[in-house]
């Protein structure tokens, strides 16, 4: 059973840098891909970044440069490092697990960029 459990996130000054952390408690250590959406309040979810099972990784075209996705197959987790953050990352990003069986989900963590 996936059980995905974010952490990381949190208030930051606009320029700052957080890490978001989402470790697969349930250890399904195969998968397709694993990364990270994010939603804002009235916004439709969008992918910020994702790396597959082959270490390849996709970028949203406003993350490039600033935030590296990376795992750890050891921990079954994937963290996301996020670098000069702007007011306009604001929002809730939730991990995600994609299996040949389904995509699975956490419960999301804030991240507020703000002055």
């Amino acid at each position: 059973q996936v059980r995905l459990v974010e952490s990381g996130g949190g208030l930051v000054q606009p320029g700052g840098s957080l890490r978001l952390s989402c470790a697969d408690s349930g250890r399904i250590f195969r998968f397709n891909a694993m990364g990270w959406y994010r939603q804002a309040p009235g916004q439709e979810r969008e992918l910020v970044a994702e790396i597959t099972s082959s270490g390849t990784t996709n970028y949203a075209d406003w993350v490039k440069d600033r935030f590296t996705i990376s795992r750890d197959n050891a921990k079954n987790t994937v963290y996301l490092q996020m670098n000069s953050l702007k007011p306009d990352a604001t929002a809730v990003y939730l991990c995600y697990k994609d299996l040949e069986y389904g995509t699975f989900w956490g419960q999301g963590t804030q991240v507020t960029v703000s002055s």
